[in-house]
């Protein structure tokens, strides 16, 4: 195969987000809801309440308007109603039974029923990893190179399944894991010079700190080609992915939130979509749940259908991100809609009517460093959305920041906050290193109001 081609999948990627790509797209929905009618008794009776005949469906528009959107709440119902029985809901809901399942993944969810994940090697291979290889290769990883893989390898879906998708690139994956901690990821990097980094952006940065004092030299001599980061808003956020491309000396991809990697442009312009054929897209409106249409500079919370599949199966299932969609052709000349992930739902928060998300604070923050570390916390004093202002959030003061500039700095940061994001939080000052870091997903909240 020709390594300098511009896609993985050359018959498919070349037709994403295309009318031929349409065509394709409907004809797959119908033959997957026609499995589902036959062995899915979740969905066949959802589909015999609806009325919705899938060899007779006319669109995506029939199918928006007949099937109700699935989301965690939806599980929870269902795993209430079979008195806690995980597996029981899975064989009502998939269209294949438990015992043909290979792979069991779920969402890092620490409390209550995370999310399942169930997966057959068709699933790892020719889903979940052929749309994660299209995204590596756009990110310029070819069959010569050496992955260090630094996500989770416990049970999460960026684990143990997307290294095993990813192996059909034939690259060497070196898979060391987010749970073996900065010591030994470095290590491992010491030993066998990976050229790709693949992880989240929060372990990143953590080794940003952590390199000199354990190789005692910069993470911009690790001699990575590139850093392809997910799991968490990061890369996407320009003041964060500037950081850490001036860190690394290499350039930074943002991946996730569906089947989606953004390009090689300078500027950050989103994620590639490069699922259509896999998975079909769409976006609602996050409180009415009713359809917005899919145009340049669109928002809502995003919404999956698997195309194909077999326990990896999502109908209409939201998974709590709102994105912004960018229909017209991108700069870089690669196929594909983008998005950006504007937050999560559930992390939204409200201060006197303004819509904040942590990103957004984490993106304003990231502009003073390295006057602070970039670590921060947003602190809760109650359940959100809503905040009684002023919103408190703990900053570190960066190292080379003396304790009698902090209060410039913080008039500095309030006022970018208020230019910015509309709102005047109260910063708490915290010094260097004394918030704690995570090898997983960054912390960002502290849930006083749980300590009541």
């Amino acid at each position: 195969m020709n390594n300098e081609r511009p896609y993985w999948n050359m018959e498919m990627e070349p037709l994403l987000n295309s009318p031929e790509m349409e065509k394709i797209q409907l004809e797959r929905l119908k033959k997957m809801l026609a499995r589902l009618k036959s062995n899915a008794p979740f969905y066949a009776n959802m589909l015999k309440q609806s009325k919705l005949d899938p060899e007779k469906l006319t669109g995506f528009d029939e199918f928006k308007e007949k099937i109700p959107l699935f989301n965690k709440q939806s599980l929870l119902a269902l795993v209430q109603q079979y008195k806690g029985d995980l597996l029981r809901v899975l064989d009502d809901i998939m269209p294949v039974s438990v015992d043909e399942l290979d792979y069991m993944a779920t969402t890092t969810g620490t409390t209550g029923v995370p999310t399942p994940y169930p997966l057959t090697n068709f699933d790892i291979h020719e889903l979940w990893g052929e749309a994660m290889v299209r995204g590596a290769w756009r990110a310029g990883i070819r069959p010569h190179d050496r992955m260090l893989f630094c996500f989770a390898l416990s049970m999460v879906i960026a684990g143990v399944p997307l290294l095993i998708g990813l192996q059909k690139l034939g690259c060497m994956a070196i898979p060391v894991g987010a749970e073996a901690k900065s010591e030994r990821i470095l290590l491992m990097q010491k030993l066998f010079r990976g050229t790709f980094y693949v992880g989240t952006p929060s372990l990143a940065e953590y080794l940003i700190e952590q390199c000199p004092k354990i190789l005692d030299k910069p993470v911009k001599e690790l001699g990575f080609k590139a850093l392809i980061l997910g799991g968490e808003p990061g890369a996407g956020i320009p003041e964060v992915k500037a950081k850490l491309e001036n860190a690394y000396g290499c350039r930074v991809f943002d991946g996730g939130a569906g089947f989606g990697v953004s390009c090689d442009h300078p500027e950050y312009q989103g994620m590639h979509w490069l699922g259509d054929d896999l998975c079909y897209y769409e976006l609602v409106d996050p409180e009415t749940k009713a359809p917005i249409q899919m145009e340049d500079g669109a928002q809502g919370e995003a919404v999956f259908t698997t195309l194909v599949g077999d326990g990896f199966v999502l109908i209409r299932q939201s998974l709590g991100d709102i994105h912004q969609v960018f229909t017209e052709p991108c700069p870089c000349g690669r196929t594909g809609f983008r998005y950006k992930v504007i937050g999560r739902a559930d992390d939204m928060l409200k201060v006197k009517g303004v819509m904040v998300y942590p990103s957004h604070i984490k993106g304003v923050i990231n502009e003073f460093v390295p006057r602070v570390t970039g670590e921060f916390r947003i602190i809760l004093e109650e359940k959100p959305p809503r905040v009684v202002p002023p919103l408190k959030i703990r900053v570190e003061y960066g190292k080379g920041t003396k304790e009698e500039e902090l209060e410039t700095l913080e008039k500095e940061i309030v006022e970018a906050m208020s230019r910015r994001l509309k709102i005047s939080p109260k910063i708490l000052w915290e010094g260097p290193g004394s918030l704690e870091r995570s090898h997983y997903k960054g912390q960002v909240f502290e849930k006083k109001y749980e300590e009541k």
